[in-house]
């Protein structure tokens, strides 16, 4: 039991702790919004680790199977979702820079919390690169006994608690930073340099 409790919060930890796209623009929505919606999109993201965990526990080696056909496409189309995502991000800080002094009235709402948990969930879900690596995890215990329920349960929410732990860090720091670029210069600044980090990810990943 507690080895799969830590070997859950190694897992967790190891898959959340690397700051790639999914962080940036976690802590970018929640500069942008409220903690509310930071959080909200944090647990997006660490419900699909949980999820991934979850398949790749029960699934072992026959996951990585199915999955290996489809390995390119799935790197193309999270590639994709993340330059839309860059995009969209640059332009709308860019109009309403431009538009400041006029959008007192019409500025959008922000992101309903709930969204945010969906698109970080779909976002996160998009990356073949989760589930591979809880695949590698199981496959490289090296263990011939049967996982017992208890613990594969155990190791699944213990990776969930280690990975929402991180993405709420995250975007506890997104939203001090919201605080300290309240401008609309520093939020457009904020908007770029996120959408610009994405960019390189993006291009990265497609490689």
């Amino acid at each position: 039991m507690t080895a799969a409790l830590l070997a859950g919060l190694i897992a967790g930890y190891g898959i959340a702790v690397p700051v790639g796209a999914v962080a940036t623009y976690l802590v970018s929505l929640t500069a942008r919004t409220s903690l509310r919606t930071g959080a909200c999109a944090a647990l997006g993201v660490a419900t699909a680790d949980g999820l991934y965990a979850l398949l790749a526990t029960v699934g072992g080696s026959a996951v990585a199977a199915v999955l290996r056909p489809v390995l390119v496409p799935l790197r193309w189309a999270s590639a994709l979702v993340l330059l839309a995502l860059a995009a969209r991000g640059a332009l709308t800080a860019v109009r309403r820079y431009r538009a400041h002094h006029l959008a007192t009235r019409s500025a959008p709402p922000p992101p309903n919390p709930a969204r945010a948990y969906l698109g970080l969930l779909g976002i996160t879900l998009l990356n073949p690169t989760t589930v591979v690596y809880f695949a590698a995890l199981v496959l490289g215990a090296g263990t011939t006994d049967a996982v017992r329920p208890l613990e594969q349960g155990v190791f699944v929410l213990a990776a969930f608690a280690a990975s929402a732990s991180w993405q709420l860090l995250l975007a506890g720091g997104g939203a001090l930073l919201g605080r300290a670029l309240t401008g609309n210069r520093g939020r457009l600044v904020t908007a770029l340099v996120s959408s610009g980090v994405m960019t390189v990810l993006a291009v990265r990943m497609a490689r």
